[in-house]
């Protein structure tokens, strides 16, 4: 039996898996705050003693990079060492990976209906891309080597924010005087980037909210989510169609810079709850509009990650076939 974990800034998913020919049958699973806990193994810790299972081996996906099995959590105040989560759980195989590259693995896994599929384009035995946009922004590649594909962690989400239009100038030097010199992709792509598109807009008095009193600021990107799929509130209305075009754009630099022709994953937990946005021709549109790459990009399989326990699906198939 297996301990999969899919740790993030906002949530800590844990489950328990038995493996039967290559199928992870899920035993059980809790989610905790992240941030309510000081670290993964007080977490892990408390989940493994709320049951009687014995385990053999643990992977945790985590939104951080990591080295020498060690991960600095980007979004946590958290340093999470493999060998003191196995001391604490008295297990002597545990590993760490990226968030990115346990949903890379647990795209492995999954069935034609975990996806939607964006853009059908022409199935090519070929590199794949993974962009994923939740609590912050993750991106990873997986490697076609004639066989099979390879998943690799990558930080991309912090590369530079490149804007397309006067609009994005005035943004990007928005949050500049906010966030310092470097404002990445991250700050606009995830949660919180939800919250800074609609800030600049009604800061910039570029759109007006329909009732301000509403917007809750303790939950402002859920508010901008619904109010915009709504249609109930102009600014966001516009938010969710610029982030969806956005998201579209970085994509396809995603695709580009990993030359991923065999297809294009969304993961992390926006699209999916967006999902009435991505059918219209906003995202597509941005990803194709790459110049003379146009019609290469057009070609990409583009599909939306729908399974939500992918990465710990992931971590799970990374146990059983690396530790």
């Amino acid at each position: 039996m297996y301990l999969a974990g899919d740790i993030g800034g906002t949530k800590t998913h844990l489950a328990l898996y038995e493996e039967k020919d290559g199928v992870y049958i899920p035993v059980r699973e809790q989610k905790f705050p992240s941030k309510d806990s000081p670290n993964l193994k007080s977490i892990a810790k408390k989940f493994m003693e709320s049951g009687s299972e014995k385990i053999t081996k643990a992977c945790f996906g985590i939104a951080g990079p990591i080295k020498d099995n060690v991960c600095n959590a980007t979004n946590l105040p958290w340093v999470v060492d493999a060998k003191e989560v196995g001391a604490e759980l008295n297990v002597s195989s545990v590993g760490l990976i990226n968030d990115l590259e346990a949903n890379a693995y647990g795209i492995k896994t999954l069935k034609d209906e975990d996806f939607f599929v964006l853009n059908k384009g022409v199935e090519a035995s070929y590199n794949q891309a993974l962009i994923s946009a939740g609590t912050g922004l993750g991106e990873a590649g997986l490697f076609w080597d004639k066989k099979e594909h390879i998943p690799f962690a990558c930080e991309g989400g912090h590369c530079d924010f490149a804007p397309r239009d006067e609009e994005e100038v005035e943004l990007f030097y928005y949050l500049r005087k906010k966030f310092g010199p470097h404002v990445s992709f991250e700050r606009i792509l995830s949660g919180p980037g939800l919250e800074n598109l609609y800030n600049f807009l009604v800061d910039t008095e570029k759109e007006k909210p329909a009732h301000p009193e509403e917007m809750d600021p303790s939950s402002l990107a859920r508010c901008i989510s619904e109010k915009g799929l709504s249609g109930s509130c102009p600014a966001c209305v516009k938010t969710l169609d610029w982030f969806v075009s956005l998201y579209g754009s970085e994509a396809a630099n995603t695709a580009l810079k990993f030359y991923a022709l065999g297809g294009v994953f969304l993961g992390g937990g926006i699209a999916p709850k967006i999902l009435e946005k991505f059918k219209t021709p906003a995202f597509m549109k941005a990803f194709t509009e790459k110049g003379r790459f146009e019609k290469v990009l057009s070609a990409i399989p583009v599909k939306i990650v729908l399974n939500e326990t992918t990465a710990l699906l992931g971590s799970a198939y990374y146990a059983s076939h690396y530790l």
